[in-house]
């Protein structure tokens, strides 16, 4: 693999779409963006459809694809792009067969590369491993560099670094990936767009 991995951006988990809306629409215009991901915290189907609608509009606006984490009944509903789903491969086949061939069907298989290769079997149109730096949640698993490695090796299907991603882990990284998955690493700081300058900055 030659080309620089492209940035895939996701949402803090709680977040006031007015006041994000600028925030995002800085960093959108700043980084070259190849997809948004909306996760949120909230299990509240008017703040989802808020914020879905909010950042949709900034999306679009600049032919960055939208997709939303788990809830597929609202990607036809609110016009986004596609899903990403967290439970590995296991709805991977009933979600395509449900939102069709086009939409973008996205599968997180943690550290799992057989759940990666039965997602990418059953119709995903990328695999996530993750968390790829130290965290002290979860069980403390982390995605290492042989797994990517592997991965970009011996399977053509995209994969999606993510989690406690810091810039001496994408300068590592970079060779064996294609895409990183890029949120609180950046919007916990009062600047996003200049975070994120910083992380990426192996990659220029």
């Amino acid at each position: 693999m030659t080309e620089t991995p492209q940035l895939y951006l996701i949402t803090p988990p709680v977040f006031d779409p007015q006041a994000f809306a600028p925030r995002l629409a800085a960093v959108l215009d700043a980084h070259p963006v190849a997809c948004l991901r909306l996760t949120l915290a909230t299990t509240d189907e008017t703040d989802v459809t808020r914020a879905a609608d909010a950042l949709r509009e900034l999306a679009h606006a600049r032919d960055v694809p939208l997709v939303i984490t788990a809830h597929l009944q609202l990607v036809e509903k609110l016009g986004l792009d596609g899903v990403h789903l967290t439970d590995g491969a296991r709805s991977v086949r009933k979600t395509r067969k449900e939102l069709g061939a086009d939409p973008i069907v996205g599968a997180f298989c943690a550290v799992s590369s057989h759940e990666g290769m039965t997602a990418g079997e059953a119709g995903a149109d990328y695999i996530a491993f993750g968390p790829a730096g130290d965290s002290a949640l979860g069980d403390g698993t982390r995605a290492g560099h042989d797994l990517f490695a592997w991965w970009s090796e011996m399977i053509e299907l995209p994969v999606v670094a993510e989690g406690a991603l810091d810039a001496g882990l994408i300068e590592t990284l970079a060779p064996v990936v294609d895409f990183f998955a890029i949120g609180e690493e950046i919007w916990r700081e009062d600047d996003a767009t200049a975070s994120l300058s910083r992380l990426t900055a192996p990659l220029r």
